[in-house]
């Protein structure tokens, strides 16, 4: 099984022993006659997937699931075939400046805004408050693996098929305004942060690849990212007063590229 989607300003040719990925991939599939003219030298990345490496998908989420403390999962073939596909395409987007990233993202008004945080401190909560909050002006780009690409004209935020387990973004692309890092609290406080206090969360959330030369390469664009965007700290509870607290103060900052990592 064979087709061809558009994500992240790249072309991706996926071909599958499954149908799931594709099935995943739908709103980012090209149109018939759009992938009737892009030629093999055309494509961005080419991904075939196998056996082997479903196999070893099967293997990373036995040890996620030891390392968690739960019962290890039997996941079935397709499923494992979408986490392939996904790995694949993050292992080579760094050399295309983009970056995968654990996180939630929103944008309203045409910027956009990501929120990170360890796994179960409530990301996906705080982002359903924003939209319950603004409305329409709150539209999701991702709810768990955005794409994040840096460019010349500046940093951008990509919704990505691989949306989490509520199943929520959209094939849209907005300018990156700021990232905060989420923490539980009684009561909701937000401040600015200097990079070297964001840095071990942004090295944490990003993909890390196995190879040398994107990991390198993913170094790099965290630096990138780090000083291109406003960097936040947010300790909130799940009331709306949170999300009030957050958007009101990110809303106008500017990058703090002046704080060193020192």
């Amino acid at each position: 099984m064979t087709d061809i989607y558009r994500i992240a300003e790249t072309s991706i040719r996926i071909t599958s022993l499954y149908d799931e990925v594709h099935l995943l991939c739908k709103d980012y599939r090209c149109g018939m006659d759009a992938a009737a003219g892009i030629c093999s030298n055309q494509l961005d990345m080419d991904l075939a997937t196998t056996q082997q490496d479903i196999d070893e998908e099967r293997v990373k989420s036995a040890r996620e699931d030891e390392y968690e403390g739960i019962p290890v999962r039997d996941f079935p073939d397709a499923y494992l075939e979408t986490l392939a596909v996904y790995r694949k395409i993050a292992e080579a987007m760094p050399f295309r400046d983009t970056l995968l990233i654990h996180g939630s993202a929103v944008s309203v008004d045409g910027a956009g805004y990501l929120f990170m945080a360890k796994s179960g401190t409530g990301k996906s909560t705080h982002t359903r408050l924003w939209r319950k909050l603004l409305g329409d002006c709150a539209v999701m780009v991702n709810d768990d693996k955005p794409l994040i690409r840096l460019t010349d004209s500046g940093t951008f935020v990509y919704g990505t098929p691989w949306d989490g387990k509520h199943r929520i973004s959209n094939n849209i692309s907005v300018p990156l305004r700021a990232v905060c890092i989420l923490e539980r609290a009684e009561s909701n406080t937000i401040h600015q942060i200097s990079v070297r206090d964001a840095y071990p969360m942004l090295l944490q959330q990003v993909y890390r690849p196995a190879d040398a030369a994107a990991m390198a390469k993913t170094m790099f664009l965290v630096d990138r990212l780090a000083d291109s965007v406003s960097l936040w700290r947010l300790g909130c509870n799940t009331d709306m007063e949170a999300a009030e607290v957050a958007y009101n103060s990110m809303k106008g900052a500017a990058p703090a590229a002046f704080e060193d990592r020192s």
